[in-house]
Parts: C-alpha cells; sequence; structure tokens
C-alpha cells in the first residue's frame, strides 16, 4: 500500500486498498497456464499486421481478453487434439487395435491418433458454414459426424437449388404468400423442398425393395445385431450413407462422408423434411414400410468413443447434436479434448447452454481435458479457426 495514503481509516485498508496476491500464486492455484497473460490488443503499427494471416490473426487475439481469447485457446485445443500420436499400430496387441490411426503412404496403419467428433445444427449447413464443413469431411480430418435431420437434408437440397440472402426483418405472413421460407437472414424457395421431394422417392422406393428382399433372404435373422453399411436393416447413419452416395457431387457434405467413410449419426432423422418424406411415403408403400433402427446406430457410436485412444468433440451448435456427442463420450469416461461454439446461457438449465464444466460433473469430459466454450454465432469464427488451425499448410508437431 502507497506510503500516501497511511492516514486513512484501517476498515478503508483492509476492504479497499488491500494488496493484491501475485498473479503467478493464483495461476499455480488454479493450474490454469493462461491465468496472468497481459492483456495486448494487436500492433497495427507492425508491418506483419497487414493484411494478416488467420494464424497470426488468432494469436494476436489470445491476450485481447473476452471471446478473443477463447478464440485463441480454442485453436490451441484443436491443434493438440489433431497432433497427439499414440503407439504405433503393429505394436499393438491385436485386441488393443482399435480407434483412430494415421495412415501411412502405402496404405498401411500407422501410429494411433485422436478421434475427433464433430456435431452441427442444420443452420450451419443453410448457411455459407457448409463449405467449411465440406473440407474438414473432404480432407478426414474428423472422425465422426452428429447432426440434425436439417444438416442433411439442406446439404442435399443446396445441390438441387440454391438458398438465398435475404433480412432478418423481412414479414414471415408476407414470405408465406410467396411460398419463400425464411431462416434468419436467408431465403429457401418452397420449390427447393418440392425438388428434395422428387429426388428423394426414388430411393425411398429402391431402399423398400431392398429392405424387403434381405427380409425375405435372411428371415428371422434379419434383426440380428449385423452391420453392414451397405444393407438393411437401415439405421440413419446408413441412410444418410446412401443419400451421400445418391447425390453424387463434390458439394456435397454427405458425398464427402460417403467417400471418405466418415459417419454421420442422426438420432432425430424424422425432424424435418426427411420425417415427412418418409411419412408421405407410408402412404405410397402401405402396407409395407420403410424401418430405420436406432438401436444399431446407437450401439455404433458409443463403440466408435469407446474404442478411441484419445478422444475430441468439436461441437457447433448445441441441442440434440450436442449431447448425443458428448453422452457417446461418457462411455469411455469423458472426452480428452473438448470445444464448444455456440450462444447458449446455462441459466435457464439448457443442455444447449451448459458449459463444459457441467459435462465434467456427468464423466462426459475429463476432468483433465484441453477445453474451451466460445460464445460466438458459429458463422463468425469457424471460418477463421479453421484458417488458423486444419488449413494453415503448418506441419503439425506432434506430442505423446
Amino acid at each position: 500500500m502507497s506510503a500516501k495514503n497511511d492516514k486513512i481509516p484501517d476498515a478503508l485498508k483492509e476492504n479497499i486498498l488491500m494488496e493484491s496476491a501475485d498473479i503467478n500464486d493464483l495461476k499455480n492455484e488454479i493450474n490454469n497456464e493462461d491465468i496472468g497473460i497481459e492483456i495486448k490488443g494487436i500492433d497495427y503499427t507492425k508491418e506483419e499486421s497487414i493484411d494478416m494471416k488467420a494464424t497470426d490473426l488468432v494469436k494476436a487475439m489470445k491476450s485481447m481478453g473476452f471471446q478473443a481469447s477463447n478464440l485463441g485457446k480454442a485453436c490451441e485445443v484443436i491443434d493438440k487434439m489433431r497432433s497427439w500420436r499414440g503407439e504405433e499400430y503393429k505394436d499393438l496387441p491385436e485386441d488393443q487395435r482399435k480407434g483412430s490411426f494415421e495412415i501411412n503412404e502405402d496404405g498401411s496403419k500407422g501410429r494411433q491418433r485422436t478421434t475427433i467428433f464433430m456435431g452441427y445444427t442444420s443452420n450451419l449447413i443453410s448457411s455459407g458454414t457448409r463449405e467449411t464443413l465440406v473440407e474438414l469431411a473432404r480432407n478426414k480430418y474428423v472422425d465422426c459426424i452428429v447432426a440434425s435431420a436439417g444438416g442433411v437434408e439442406e446439404d442435399i437440397i443446396k445441390c438441387l437449388a440454391p438458398t438465398f440472402l435475404g433480412d432478418f426483418e423481412l414479414k414471415g405472413a408476407m414470405l408465406r404468400e410467396k411460398g419463400l421460407n425464411r431462416i434468419g437472414n436467408m431465403i429457401i424457395p418452397n420449390d427447393n423442398y418440392c425438388k428434395f421431394e422428387d429426388w428423394i422417392v426414388p430411393i425411398l422406393d429402391q431402399m423398400l425393395i431392398e429392405q424387403e428382399e434381405h427380409v425375405a433372404k435372411t428371415g428371422a435373422e434379419c434383426n440380428d445385431a449385423v452391420f453392414d453399411k451397405e444393407l438393411p436393416p437401415w439405421t440413419p447413419s446408413k441412410f444418410i450413407r446412401r443419400l451421400g452416395k445418391e447425390i453424387n457431387d463434390e458439394s456435397s457434405l454427405l458425398y464427402q462422408c460417403y467417400k471418405n467413410d466418415i459417419p454421420i449419426f442422426c438420432p432425430g432423422l424424422t425432424d424435418g423434411s426427411i420425417g415427412d418424406m418418409l411419412f408421405f411415403h407410408t402412404f405410397k408403400s402401405s402396407p409395407q414400410q420403410l424401418r430405420i433402427d436406432l438401436v444399431s446406430d446407437i450401439r455404433a457410436i458409443n463403440s466408435m468413443s469407446m474404442e478411441s485412444s484419445k478422444a475430441g468433440m468439436i461441437i457447433l451448435g448445441g441441442g440434440l447434436i450436442k449431447h448425443h456427442i458428448n453422452n457417446a463420450c461418457l462411455m469411455r469416461n469423458g472426452a480428452d479434448f473438448a470445444i464448444y461454439i455456440n450462444t447458449g446461457q446455462e441459466f435457464d438449465g439448457s443442455d444447449a447452454g451448459a458449459r463444459i464444466d457441467e459435462a465434467i460433473s456427468w464423466g462426459k469430459v475429463r476432468e483433465d481435458a484441453m477445453k474451451v466454450k466460445i460464445y460466438s454465432d458459429v458463422t463468425l469464427v469457424l471460418p477463421l479457426i479453421v484458417a488458423a488451425t486444419f488449413k494453415n499448410g503448418k506441419k503439425l508437431e506432434y506430442w505423446k
């Protein structure tokens, strides 16, 4: 305390002018290496600050505070997530040769790596974030995806017809009269969904034929828990894989996942236009009916989690997709890396707004996990994150 304050009453000295603890003591007590970073912004007087690269911008933002710092931390977590390496496949006992591995130039499996689970909500496919997600799948940067129903159908619909920029202030009643649907400040013509129906119905017809042929051929064994990606009984992930195969369009996320054997799980498959199409199809095919098995898929994603050497989650949005990945990671006693990006708040007790610390209490994220939540619209930060991590052009520095 300054000597100038010697005559101030003791109560003020104790309550207002109390001496500060060393910031490094707090850092050690909390065990957080980020504690104590000096707050600084971007120095635009430096030449390298003009037209900055994504990696440099994100690095500079980490010391800014608020969500800028969380953005910087998220990029560090993602780089750690994707650069971890374990044992060589050939050195492991056969019963431990599970999970994700590097793929060597000759096609053989190399060292263990993190299994990355990514979840996204449908609005991100409706937006231009779709192209960023497609790039992640095209390069097999993620191992497993969980999507909402809209996140499946909107990808197909965009291959058939475009979505347009509108305005948040456009009146719903006026748009309804014109056969236009609004998603935020984007517009999707109703005709797009008619094109989707024309495209998907023949596929549903064919899948029903294949289902009935499979039942006739296998009899009671058709209900056995045998998981063949190409054959009935259909599951949401098999159904989505088939759509990706049929659309055969490089711009499609579903196609890239089909091509690279990345499963897309969707436990809420009927909550969207796909559900409408399946509903309408029951009348057309009656008394036969397409069957979709949820149990096989929950076994598949949970097994994928249990077999992973390290598990990381990148969750874009909230709700069903967020919890489904968290719950899968519960089966292995928690994820090792966790990135949340959403605008949800925790005061209402919703899972969408729950912070990562709440997931730790359930065992869905490990206590020692590298983790961060960014409070942001995903469209604002995901392109920057991907540019600064997966697409930064730098060689990974592996760690074990």
